[in-house]
């Protein structure tokens, strides 16, 4: 695929980790409303790919286009080549690309600081790295097309990684940082997130260390009780091993899960 022209004036920045913005330097982007926006989400999901002007329009108009739909597209696309550049949105047979470097778009970014934190080995250079990928976050991924059908693997792809993410700083945290002070970060996740039995687990761990292990049994009990309640199922392995370790006092628990 040829790549456009790149120098610090041309070059635009994407962001779909919350609202959708294009920013050059320090000044945003005026970006159009509507389907114009979903052309964009749409290209940037597939960034680096060609999108068929059919597929495009399959995808913008959900099945349904209208008449016009073509000349509309080509509309579309004139509009935002003014907005981030004409040389930025490629016509390439038999429709669209958008070329971006891993750096101008911030869900790559994303995923990049999550590989280096992954292979980090010590967890104090983790923790900020972790940080740092979370702070891209301002919002939901792809808030402005929430709704739309093309969108929905890439939100809920990326909000799992943003979870992951958030486990693997509190694995990290729970390696460096006093667990008393970890144990409201947990709680106030396990909240928000009642479903992530990893979660529970590290809350599970933190309160123990605090020297709270009734705590950390009475939320493994709650858990039970709510799988069995509302799914009529038992909890992993992973987290019954936890509180068997817990019960036991085993010594393996001052590191870190």
């Amino acid at each position: 695929m040829p790549e456009p022209p790149r120098n610090k004036r041309t070059l635009v920045e994407f962001r779909i980790l919350g609202p959708l913005e294009a920013v050059r330097g320090a000044r945003m982007v005026r970006l159009g409303g509507g389907r114009q926006r979903a052309l964009l989400a749409l290209l940037l999901i597939h960034a680096n790919q060609v999108l068929s002007t059919d597929r495009l329009i399959d995808e913008l108009w959900g099945g349904r286009p209208p008449v016009n739909a073509k000349a509309s597209l080509q509309n579309m696309v004139a509009s935002l080549r003014k907005a981030v550049g004409t040389a930025m949105l490629l016509t390439i047979s038999p429709g669209y690309a958008l070329p971006l470097d891993p750096g101008q778009l911030d869900s790559a970014r994303f995923e990049r600081l999550r590989g280096s934190g992954v292979k980090e080995g010590a967890a104090e250079k983790r923790v900020p790295i972790f940080e740092e990928a979370l702070r891209l976050f301002r919002g939901p991924p792809l808030v402005d097309v929430f709704y739309e059908s093309f969108a929905q693997a890439e939100i809920g792809r990326l909000e799992e990684l943003r979870m992951s993410v958030l486990e693997d700083l509190c694995a990290a945290k729970l390696e460096i940082q006093p667990p008393a002070e970890v144990v409201p970060e947990l709680q106030s996740l396990v909240r928000s997130h009642p479903y992530r039995e990893r979660l529970r687990r590290q809350l599970m761990l933190a309160l123990y260390r605090s020297g709270r292990g009734v705590d950390a049994l009475q939320t493994y009990v709650q858990w039970c009780a709510r799988l069995r309640e509302e799914w009529e199922t038992e909890p992993g392995r992973a987290i019954q091993q936890t509180a068997k370790d817990i019960r036991d006092r085993r010594p393996e628990l001052g590191a870190a899960i």
